[in-house]
């Protein structure tokens, strides 16, 4: 469903936005790789089929596939995300700890259900960074994402610097919450009521802990079993060392997740979560096996929204007011008759 705003004005003028988008753009990607010390790399379009590299999202979107008859027909996929490739590459261009990659991803998710925040096209800047163990825990998690934070923060400000009609609204600093707590405190709610409440109530929230089984039995929301590390025990009774960053929205008046990141699995994370997702074959894959074979380090990794992040900054109602893509034509009329207008 798409919400229109009542009475919604874009911020500012259409001939202005695609400027306004590459300055946050160029903004915010050297915020990040300044906070985190990361490199900026090349990333592919495509993966080989049947490596395990191509990110399965929560297992059951189809990615958008190709043969290659120059390479004796072989399929590629269009990369859904770069999770697993990303940590490939760590150990490729033999990345030390304390440093790190991001790359501009692009994606197509051709199952996507399109609304206000869900667009067929992806684009994310992936970033990955090598860790030691000793890193693998909360406070080491929560010391990245408060850098994380204040990149955006600082991004926000210089935003409003350049366009004083668009008005800061992130607060001073991020509440860190687990979702088994999220669970127990709004037991009645959708894991999406949930994030309402919680993002309204605080500004901005670190929602640890996406993709393990919560004490009712269901999970928050889906997590590939290969990636983030969801299921490892912290304190108290808590699990993961994952989560989202989330803001709200008030424009749409609603929670706005920006980022999706965590610890990555270790040997005995990756295997837990295998099984616990019936998904054992996957150890023989290429990605897997390394893994496995201690071929590839230990990491933390996320992606951030590039639209989503733009779409926010600029008080736009719609992720098709900052990017190029296709919707229903109901959407467009709509849209256009409330002065949201699509690319």
């Amino acid at each position: 469903m798409t919400i229109i705003p009542t009475g919604y004005k874009p911020a500012i003028v259409p001939e202005e936005m695609e400027q306004a988008i590459k300055q946050i753009k160029l903004k915010f990607q050297d915020e990040l790789s300044q906070a985190l010390n990361l490199r900026r790399v090349t990333a592919p379009l495509f993966l080989l089929s049947g490596t395990g590299i191509n990110d399965n999202l929560n297992g059951v979107e189809r990615p958008v596939s190709f043969e290659i008859p120059a390479i004796g027909g072989k399929r590629a996929e269009i990369v859904h995300s770069l999770a697993k490739w990303k940590r490939m590459k760590l150990g490729a261009y033999r990345i030390e700890p304390g440093k790190g990659l991001y790359t501009d991803m692009n994606a197509i998710r051709a199952d996507e259900e399109l609304d206000n925040l869900h667009s067929l096209y992806v684009d994310q800047w992936d970033w990955e960074r090598t860790i030691i163990a000793s890193d693998r825990n909360l406070d080491f998690l929560k010391g990245m994402v408060k850098k994380i934070y204040q990149a955006l923060k600082n991004t926000e400000q210089y935003v409003s610097r350049q366009y004083p009609n668009i008005r800061p609204t992130l607060p001073e600093d991020i509440v860190f919450i687990h979702t088994e707590d999220l669970q127990k405190e709004y037991h009645s709610l959708s894991p999406k009521e949930r994030e309402n409440k919680a993002a309204e109530k605080y500004g901005a929230i670190f929602l640890i802990g996406i993709g393990g089984e919560l004490p009712d039995g269901k999970i928050h929301d889906g997590r590939s079993p290969d990636y983030d590390d969801w299921s490892t025990p912290t304190k108290d009774g808590y699990k993961g060392l994952n989560g989202d960053i989330i803001v709200w929205n008030p424009i749409l008046e609603q929670a706005f997740e920006i980022s999706s990141m965590g610890i990555r699995v270790d040997k005995a994370a990756l295997l837990l979560q295998l099984k616990i997702r019936n998904s054992e074959g996957r150890k023989d894959l290429q990605f897997h096996k390394s893994l496995l074979e201690d071929r590839i380090p230990l990491s933390i990794g996320g992606g951030i929204g590039q639209s989503r992040l733009c779409m926010f900054l600029l008080h736009c109602a719609h992720i098709g007011e900052v990017q190029a893509s296709i919707w229903p034509d109901e959407m467009v009329k709509e849209c256009a008759k409330n002065n949201i207008i699509l690319k």
